[in-house]
């Protein structure tokens, strides 16, 4: 389900830059109509319901819009004095359209709280993981969501590690996923389209670390399967980065995955430790026929256990980021 925006403002050129820009880049959230016309405007109201509606201040409707749309936001002009919106929200207008779709994202997901799932259509959840740490698991899971990213879809990475390593890959940061967490009762999926960051390198998205150890840590299994349900409400797909241990968060994360990249590398702590997962652990079968073995660093590695196993070769050492966009180029089918 979209959201319904109208926009109405006078200055043309301005509605059809920012309904252009938002019908083309977020075409799979916003469902956008356009007024140009103080006098159409209210004709429209009364025709059609609209969840967010964007207006100039002198296309205000006499009596108000109360009752006419979920969300009414009035565009400030900060080259104007003041920013007294009468009683309504502001917003500012001029400003980066993706800063302006995350902000209405992040107001209408506090407002609509449960109201609504956030766009339809689920996207594809993609677990990274591995029983030994060390193994190169981030860097295998950002090499597979970039190559993913070069296509046309929506690519997430969602890190679930209790240290987040994104401030190590992606320099840009944001508002924190913390303020996803308390929103897991509802509201969530928006918030999180709100707050994503996209990598102008590689074209993931991503998040912010939490605020402190503590909003990862104390998480429940239950926590983390909402997250994950509102991250994925979207078409694309959703790159999960898995903690390298394999208690009831992991497991649930494991068997809601519609694929699994297991990571070793050659290392005999490696070996012994897969062995005891496979052997040992009663998940292994209820996920071994998604599951595909990544051998990494150049590891050679022959398991008839598994059904697909990905070979990547040693990356050159150095920048951690040059070295998954080196990785990204290796087919992981």
């Amino acid at each position: 389900m979209k959201i319904r925006l109208l926009i109405a403002a006078g200055d043309r050129d301005y509605v059809d830059h920012l309904s252009e820009t938002l019908s083309e880049r977020y075409a799979e959230t916003f469902e956008v109509t356009v007024c140009s016309s103080a006098e159409l405007l209210e004709g429209l109201l009364r025709a059609r319901t609209f969840d967010v509606v964007l207006l100039e201040p002198a296309f205000m409707p006499p009596d108000g819009l109360s009752g006419k749309t979920r969300l009414p936001l009035l565009l400030w002009d900060e080259t104007e004095s003041g920013e007294d919106g009468g009683g309504y929200e502001t917003i500012r207008k001029y400003q980066r359209v993706s800063k302006l779709s995350g902000d209405i994202l992040e107001r209408y997901s506090a407002t609509a709280a449960g109201a609504m799932s956030a766009v339809g259509g689920r996207a594809k959840i993609t677990v990274v993981w591995s029983p030994c740490g060390g193994a190169g698991k981030t860097t295998v899971a950002l090499a597979y969501a970039a190559q993913k990213a070069v296509g046309d879809g929506r690519v997430t990475y969602l890190d679930l590690e209790y240290f987040s390593s994104a401030p190590v890959y992606f320099s840009e940061s944001g508002k924190s996923i913390s303020t996803a967490f308390e929103k897991l009762g509802g509201g969530a999926a928006l918030l999180l389209k709100a707050i994503a960051l996209k990598d102008s390198g590689s074209g993931i998205f991503y998040f912010s670390p939490p605020s402190n150890y503590d909003d990862m840590n104390e998480l429940t299994a239950d926590d983390v399967e909402a997250l994950i349900a509102a991250a994925a409400d979207s078409p694309g797909e959703l790159v999960i980065d898995l903690p390298g241990v394999c208690d009831e968060r992991c497991r649930r994360v494991l068997e809601l995955a519609d694929a699994v990249y297991l990571v070793v590398d050659g290392s005999k702590a490696a070996g012994v430790k897969l062995e005891q997962f496979v052997t040992q652990h009663n998940l292994f079968e209820r996920i071994r026929s998604k599951t595909a073995l990544v051998a990494n660093r150049g590891a050679k590695v022959t398991d008839g256990r598994f059904d697909r196993v990905v070979y990547l070769p040693p990356a050159p050492e150095g920048d951690p980021v040059s070295v998954y966009k080196t990785l990204s180029g290796v087919s992981f089918e």
